[in-house]
């Protein structure tokens, strides 16, 4: 695939093409919120939308993060095509959703029949718009969205940012970057759509020399914690260094050549196979434990999302051993004998990247079972350069944007699992030492994907955890009150847990990151 259109600033969506626009003229400023909370969003018109194209909806955010959004703007890419059904017309006229105190005014613009409303806009006047401010689109170019973070809440009125239904690889639905409103607080009168890209052409997305490109250039620096036991390794190490596949009801387990060509392919996880360390031999299995940084390398994995106008480079990293999982309990600091292990620990980070323009826009970083998106201003970089940094937690491996102790758990309480992370000399350049394994939209064989990518069981045998002694510590020092809630306390598998599925049989593969 050779990309024509990544970063030239406008995407085409098949009968319309869009623009970001990222440049606004406040139009009002709230500072009550619900229960009282200082916490003030502000609402924006875009300015600087360019000759030919229109504004979809107004732009809002919360006044604790810089001012860096966007919303787009659109055009038909045929507007003489068909005079009756055109991809954009004005609204027919305007609802009022809400007003506060004669100095704001939100305006659902009304659609003509066959036609969806994709953005709300704000005025400090009462007097209805004009239905040439804003555009309505034509339904068959629309997705349906959902709400996702609440930006407002004032008495009955509420405010929330949106997302498409459905978001994945080949999911085609496109934020526009509005917001939606109303004073219903379950949500259930949703009327606003979100766009639909349906040029099949892809060509919004970088080709294999941009991915390249862009990893060098944004590629994360790994920092491990100054006491790291069980470091980062390559899959080929691991392999040629003693790993072993058993297969369920034969005896032994047999090696794993260095690319995993003799791993069972494709399939499922039906239980039949797993890998495991070689337990008769002592020393081979403490030394993988161990890892081999100089080894490791980022596993690389590039698709598209939201509807293909950003481009996510997911970053996997390989870790031979989990290590045993560290408690907190009020004060005091629980280190756990084997509760938290396992083979094979497979994490990862992504950083997403605006298809307009090519720019880092945000990052995700996963935590165990979860995880977090967070804006590239919040981002910690290597001095002197576009490189974020990512701390790797002691012995489990999840990544955080700072460092520090990260308690998973109840923080009201202060139990929970404790996360700590800070710089050390353990760390991997993913701008250097990465490999991209997969790029579905690139085509077939474009990218050779590597043999063990395509196991789908478990890098790791089940574990029974022989923890009785575990537990019993753990319930001694919590609060009389929460004993009986042991396991809704600790985001852990306190009796054992299944071996780790590799990269492909993760949600996120083909999904949106799990928040």
């Amino acid at each position: 695939m050779s990309s024509t259109g990544f970063a030239t600033g406008k995407i085409n969506l098949g009968e319309i093409q869009v623009v970001k626009v990222t440049e606004f003229d406040r139009v009002w400023k709230c500072s009550k919120s619900r229960g009282g909370k200082t916490r003030c969003a502000s609402f924006y018109k875009p300015v600087g939308i360019p000759e030919g194209f229109h504004c979809l909806g107004h732009y809002c955010q919360a006044n604790n993060q810089p001012l860096r959004g966007f919303v787009l703007a659109a055009r038909a890419n045929h507007p003489d095509k068909d005079d009756h059904r055109p991809a954009l017309k004005k609204p027919v006229n305007y609802t009022l959703v809400w007003s506060s105190d004669s100095d704001c005014y939100f305006w659902l613009p009304n659609p003509p029949v066959g036609y969806k409303a994709v953005g709300v806009i704000v005025t400090d006047e009462a007097e209805e718009p004009d239905t040439e401010e804003v555009r309505c689109v034509r339904e068959d170019l629309t997705e349906t969205c959902e709400t996702r973070e609440r930006i407002l809440g004032v008495g009955s009125f509420n405010v929330w940012s949106t997302v498409p239904c459905s978001r994945g690889i080949w999911s085609r639905g496109v934020a526009v970057g509005s917001f939606f409103c109303s004073t219903n607080h379950n949500k259930a009168d949703m009327n606003i759509s979100c766009l639909k890209n349906l040029d099949p052409t892809l060509q919004a997305m970088p080709n294999l020399d941009q991915v390249h490109a862009l990893i060098q250039h944004y590629g994360p620096t790994v920092y491990f914690h100054p006491e790291e036991t069980y470091l980062p390794s390559s899959v080929p190490w691991f392999f040629k260094n003693g790993a072993l596949l058993y297969r369920f009801g034969k005896p032994g387990g047999e090696p794993i050549n260095s690319t995993g060509s003799n791993l069972p392919s494709g399939g499922q996880n039906d239980g039949s196979y797993w890998i495991d360390l070689p337990q008769e031999d002592e020393e081979a299995t403490n030394n993988l434990k161990k890892g081999n940084i100089e080894s490791s390398e980022l596993y690389v994995h590039v698709k598209p999302a939201l509807g293909w106008i950003f481009t996510d480079v997911v970053m996997w990293i390989f870790c031979p051993f989990n290590g045993p999982a560290t408690l907190k309990i009020g004060l005091l600091t629980v280190p756990m004998n084997r509760i938290g292990e396992h083979v094979g620990d497979w994490e990862h980070f992504t950083f997403r990247i605006s298809n307009f323009n090519g720019e880092l826009t945000q990052m995700f970083f996963s935590q165990h079972s979860g995880g977090g998106w967070v804006d590239v201003s919040d981002l910690e970089f290597v001095k002197g350069s576009n490189k974020p940094v990512v701390y790797s937690s002691k012995h489990g491996h999840a990544s955080f944007p700072h460092p520090g102790m990260y308690l998973q758990g109840s923080s009201k309480l202060g139990i929970g699992v404790r996360n700590d992370v800070g710089k050390s000399e353990f760390v991997v350049d993913s701008s250097q030492r990465y490999r991209v394994v997969a790029a579905e939209y690139l085509g077939e064989g474009v990218v050779s994907e590597p043999c063990w990518l395509q196991y789908m069981r478990e890098w790791g045998p089940t574990i029974v955890y022989d923890s009785a002694a575990d537990i019993d510590k753990i319930i001694n020092l919590l609060p009389l009150i929460v004993r009986f809630s042991i396991e809704n306390l600790f985001p852990i598998a306190l009796y054992g847990e299944e071996g780790p599925t590799g990269p492909k049989e993760k949600d996120n593969w083909v999904g949106d990151e799990i928040c």
